[in-house]
Formats: structure tokens, C-alpha cells, sequence
């Protein structure tokens, strides 16, 4: 029999604390060869604000890690969608660094996060597997595709899918890339259904990793300030190469899964893309249209968040479509029949798009 994999219920966690642009206005940045960057630090604001959009971002309060937050969306996502959780097959949490203890730079990833939440949330039923993905921003984009194929293969039934990230304690605060990113869980509850009971599901999805140079556009490296311990690293990226790559493949591997649909671009809803840089975000989607011969682009095709939220990694994506899909997002509203697309690119490089009727 055939099944469609739906989305039942979603949720997220936005961390309290709020950081303005002003916040930075003073520090003092570094260049990589550590060379204090000698433009003065509101200058350096506004322009970051002009190429990436964010005007703020949230960071975690100090009692709650990516676990936690995980917990939280998680919580959120299964009262949206009205299962219980002892019914849940499997766990799926995506995130880059673990836990991290605020004020330290050590990551913890043992036990999995997902296990954290399993045991944070009190499920007891030993036949829901928990365990964790890395793979870069794109991480719950990937979830979604694994817990499919999942269904697929007759394995699982029902998951929860997990984004999770605190970067607010991974950033080097001496390099401007610092600006960029922030906290914050999404979760969904995805569920396998024959296909003759519902219209919705995923229709197609594709994923790509690019790891021959691009495999290092972002990494883990020795602050910028000078004299700084070269054995404490920071996330850091190469944000040219990245910017240039981005605009170029996603793209194509989101054409590659509406072909692999048969769904027209004129038949296409909204883009929840990754939320990294807005004037990236908004190249991709003008490379996408041209793929398709397109110049007029609909004024509501992609949403953001990234001007309040900033880049939370894993989190952005579920994020955003909760805010959506709930009605939280002026100007944007989903309907039943909708086509949507899921897009996300991030550190491997790794790329992934989901066609999704909802």
C-alpha cells in the first residue's frame, strides 16, 4: 500500500534574550591575520545590517542548552499535533555542537541530544530510537528526508524531527561573522499515512554534498584576536566562498527536487529557505526563477525571519514554518493544497530541498 509522509503538528522555542545590531557597536573586530579592522565599529553594523538583513538575533538564557531548547520545541510540536509520544518510532535531532555550557567552549554530545529529549520529555517506550544528524545547517531539512525514508522502508510510522542550536557560544566575538548568528529550536511531527487517506505529504525531496574545497568554507578555527589560544576554537567560514556557492548550487538542487515532483514553479506556494543571509537567500530564489526562465517573482514566495532571528542554524528553517503555518508571519498564510519548499545549505557543504504539499 502506498504512503504519504505528513506533517501532524510542528513547534519551536525562541530564546528570550535579545541582541541588537547596537550590542556590537562596542567591540572591537579583528581580521583573520589579526590585524584590528580599523573602521570604526558602527560603520561596520551598518553595513553588516545592508548585506545579511538582521537587525537582531535571540541567544539562549544561561540555565537552558540546545537540549533543553529541543525539549521545548518538542513539547510544542506534539501538543500541535495531538499524539501521544509513547507512540513516537523515533527521535531525530539535527544540530552542530551539542551542548554547550554557556560561558565555555566544550561541547557535549554524550548522550545524543536526542536522547536528552527522550528523557526530558519522560517517554518510556524502549522502541522509540533516539539518536542524532550532523550535517550542517541543512540538519532538520535531512531529518525530514531520513525519517521518510524511514517510512518508506516500512520501519517507522511516526517521528519527531528536531532542530537545535545555541551558536551564541561558539562565536569568536572579535570577528564580524559573530553578527550573524544566533539560538533557537523548530520541531514537526512527521507521521506515515496511506496515501489514498490524504492529498498532503512530501512529494519529492534531493540532497547533495559538495566536499572538495568547499568542504572547509566553514570550520572550527583560533579567534581573531591577537595573542588569543590557538587551542580554543570559534565557527568560523570563508563567507564570500560560501555566499558564491550557495548562489549557484541551491538553486539547482531545488529545481532538481520540484522536477523530481513534476511540480511547475508557477505551481509553487512559498520557499522556507535556510535563513543565513538575506541578500543570499534572495539571489537563490532569483537563480531559481531564471532556471525556469522566469524574471517576475512572486512578492510572497519567502518568508523571513532572519532581520529578528538571525542565523540559528538547524533551527531556522522549522522555525519559520511554525511561525507560518500558525498564522505569525504578516503577510504570509498556507492553505490546504498548498506546494511549499524546504531549502538549506550549510557546512560539508551540504545542500537539501523537500517538495511538500500541505
Amino acid at each position: 500500500m502506498a504512503q504519504k509522509t505528513i506533517i501532524t503538528g510542528t513547534g519551536c522555542y525562541i530564546p528570550t534574550e535579545i541582541v541588537t545590531n547596537r550590542d556590537f557597536t562596542i567591540h572591537n573586530f579583528y581580521a583573520e591575520d589579526h590585524a584590528r579592522i580599523e573602521t570604526p565599529p558602527q560603520e561596520v553594523v551598518e553595513k553588516f545590517i545592508q548585506i545579511t538583513g538582521i537587525a537582531e538575533r535571540r541567544y539562549a538564557s544561561c540555565d537552558l542548552n540546545a537540549s533543553d531548547l529541543a525539549s521545548i520545541a518538542a513539547e510544542a510540536a506534539i501538543k500541535d499535533s495531538g499524539i501521544d509520544p509513547e507512540t513516537l518510532d523515533q527521535i531525530i535531532v539535527a544540530h552542530n555542537f551539542g551542548n554547550v555550557l554557556k560561558h565555555t567552549i566544550q561541547t557535549d554530545a554524550v548522550p545524543a541530544l536526542a536522547s536528552r529529549v527522550k528523557h526530558k520529555l519522560q517517554i518510556k517506550n524502549p522502541h522509540c530510537v533516539a539518536y542524532d544528524i550532523l550535517f550542517g545547517c541543512p540538519g532538520w531539512v535531512q531529518g525530514l528526508i531520513q525519517a521518510d525514508a524511514f517510512f518508506k522502508a516500512g520501519i517507522a510510522k511516526r517521528a519527531l524531527v528536531i532542530g537545535s542550536e545555541t551558536l551564541s557560544r561558539v562565536i569568536d566575538r572579535y570577528d564580524r561573522d559573530s553578527m550573524i548568528f544566533s539560538d533557537g529550536a523548530g520541531a514537526c511531527i512527521l507521521e506515515s499515512v496511506p496515501a489514498e487517506n490524504s492529498e498532503s505529504g512530501i512529494l519529492a525531496s534531493s540532497a547533495v554534498s559538495h566536499c572538495q574545497d568547499e568542504a572547509y568554507f566553514i570550520y572550527l578555527g583560533q579567534s581573531n584576536f591577537p595573542g588569543s589560544d590557538p587551542r580554543i576554537r570559534y565557527i568560523k567560514m570563508h563567507g564570500r566562498k560560501v555566499y558564491e556557492f550557495a548562489i549557484k548550487k541551491v538553486a539547482e538542487a531545488m529545481k532538481e527536487c520540484l522536477d523530481k515532483a513534476n511540480v511547475s514553479i508557477d505551481q509553487l506556494k512559498m520557499v522556507f529557505i535556510h535563513q543565513a543571509n538575506e541578500k543570499m537567500d534572495e539571489g537563490i530564489i532569483r537563480v531559481l526563477y531564471k532556471l525556469y526562465g522566469k524574471r517576475d517573482i512572486p512578492t510572497t514566495i519567502m518568508p523571513m525571519s532572519i532581520h529578528w532571528l538571525g542565523n540559528s542554524s538547524v533551527a531556522t528553517v522549522p522555525t519559520l514554518y511554525d511561525l507560518v503555518r500558525k498564522g505569525k508571519v504578516e503577510g504570509h498564510n498556507l492553505e490546504k493544497g498548498d506546494i511549499i519548499l524546504f531549502a538549506s545549505v550549510g557546512a560539508g557543504m551540504n545542500i537539501n530541498a523537500i517538495c511538500y504539499r500541505v
